[in-house]
C-alpha cells in the first residue's frame, strides 16, 4: 500500500548578498576621484599654458634655456652697466655671478654679494653656463594691448550688443515657450517639432540668403541690426529648454491666479517666471557667452573700420597684425577673464535647484 504521508517542505537557504568591504569602497572612491582630477588637469592644461604665456616677456619666447614660468635673466649693475648673472661652478660651490668680460676659454665675473667688487676669473666656455632667472610678470603685454586698442569703446559696444541680444532673445523665447507649454494651439505639436527641426539645419545653408537679404535688400552693412534683429524672433534651443522647464512646474498656483482674474501675461510674470529663475539665468548666460565670443558675424557685417566693433573681434584682428605668441595669449586672456568672472558670480543661480517659493523640485 502506497504511503500518503506528506513531507514538510524545507525552505531554501537564504543567500547572503556579499557587500564590498570598507577598504574596497575606499579604494573605489579614491580611484574615481583621482580619475576625475586627472581629467580636469588635462582639460585645464591649455588654459594654464595660455595664462602663463600671456605673462612671459617677449625675449623669453626665443630663449631655449628659460624656465616654463614667466621669468627673465637677473642682472647686476656694475660701473653703470647691467650684466647678466649665471650659475657658475667654483671651489666654493655654485655661485650666481655677473659676467662682465666674456672670453673664449676664460671669462671674468663679479660677485654681487662681494662689496669690494673683486673680479673673478673663471676658466671654461661661458656659453655652457645656465643663466640665473628671476620671476618676472610682463604686465606690459596687457598695457600695450590696452594702449593699442580703444578698449573702453569696444567694451561699451560689446555690452550694448549683449544687452540688446539678451532682451530680444529672452522676451521672445519666454513668450513662445510659455505658449507651447500652456496653450493647446491648433497644430501646436507639429509647429514645435518644426521649430526643433530648425536646429538641425546647418547655418551655412542659410548664410548666403541671409547675407543677401540684410545687405542687398535692407542695406544694413556696417550696422548692428544683422547681429541683434534675428534674436527678437527667439532661439529654438532656448525655447526648447524653457518649454521643458515650464511644463515641469505644477499648475496649482496658475489655476489659483486664474480664478483671481489674472491673465496669461500676469500668470507668466507673477507665477511661472519666479519659479524658473535657474532656467532663465542659464539661458541668459548661454546667450552672453555666445554674444561675447561672436566674431564671424561682426567681421562680416561690421568690418574692421566700424565704430560698433566688439572686443572679441578687435582683439582677434590685433592678434593677426601682431603675431607674437605672448601678445596673442594676452588678448585671449582678456577675452576669457570677463565671462569667467560673470560665471563665478552667477553660479549660485546657475546651479540652484530650489524655487523662490520655497517648494523643492523633486
Amino acid at each position: 500500500m502506497i504511503s500518503t504521508r506528506y513531507r514538510p517542505i524545507q525552505p531554501a537557504p537564504v543567500q547572503k548578498i556579499a557587500r564590498p568591504s570598507r577598504m574596497r569602497r575606499f579604494v573605489n572612491r579614491v580611484s574615481y576621484n583621482l580619475f576625475a582630477w586627472v581629467i580636469l588637469v588635462i582639460y585645464l592644461l591649455p588654459v594654464a599654458y595660455m595664462v602663463v604665456t600671456a605673462f612671459k616677456p617677449t625675449d623669453q619666447l626665443s630663449d631655449n634655456k628659460a624656465p616654463w614660468y614667466p621669468s627673465k635673466v637677473a642682472t647686476y649693475t656694475y660701473l653703470n652697466h647691467d650684466f647678466q648673472l649665471y650659475h657658475v661652478p667654483t671651489g666654493q660651490g655654485m655661485l650666481e655671478l655677473a659676467l662682465v668680460n666674456p672670453g673664449v676659454g676664460r671669462s671674468e665675473f663679479i660677485d654681487p654679494q662681494d662689496p669690494t667688487a673683486r673680479v673673478i676669473e673663471w676658466k671654461g666656455d661661458w656659453k655652457s653656463l645656465q643663466p640665473y632667472y628671476v620671476t618676472d610678470l610682463a604686465w606690459g603685454n596687457f598695457t600695450k594691448l590696452f594702449t593699442s586698442l580703444p578698449f573702453p569703446t569696444m567694451l561699451a559696444n560689446t555690452f550694448l550688443l549683449v544687452m540688446i541680444g539678451e532682451i530680444g532673445v529672452l522676451v521672445s523665447s519666454i513668450l513662445v515657450a510659455y505658449g507651447f507649454s500652456r496653450f493647446p494651439l491648433p497644430g501646436g505639436e507639429l509647429l514645435f517639432y518644426v521649430l526643433i527641426a530648425t536646429i538641425l539645419i546647418p547655418e551655412k545653408v542659410t548664410f548666403i540668403p541671409t547675407f543677401f537679404f540684410y545687405v542687398k535688400v535692407l542695406n544694413w552693412q556696417g550696422t548692428i541690426y544683422p547681429l541683434v534683429v534675428n534674436l527678437f524672433f527667439g532661439n529654438a534651443v532656448y525655447i526648447f529648454l524653457l518649454r521643458q522647464n515650464f511644463r515641469s512646474l505644477p499648475l496649482d498656483q496658475e489655476e489659483s491666479a486664474m480664478l483671481d482674474g489674472a491673465g496669461p501675461l500676469r500668470r507668466l510674470f507673477s507665477v511661472v517666471l519666479p519659479q524658473s529663475w535657474p532656467a532663465v539665468v542659464t539661458i541668459s548666460l548661454l546667450q552672453f557667452f555666445y554674444a561675447w565670443n561672436e566674431t564671424r558675424l561682426a567681421s562680416l557685417y561690421l568690418g574692421t573700420n566700424s565704430k560698433f566693433m566688439p572686443v572679441s573681434f578687435a582683439v582677434q584682428t590685433y592678434q593677426s597684425l601682431v603675431p607674437i605668441q605672448n601678445m596673442i595669449e594676452a588678448g585671449s586672456v582678456i577675452i576669457l577673464v570677463i565671462p569667467v568672472i560673470i560665471l563665478i558670480l552667477s553660479q549660485r543661480f546657475f546651479m540652484r535647484s530650489m524655487v523662490i517659493t520655497g517648494m523643492e523640485k523633486r
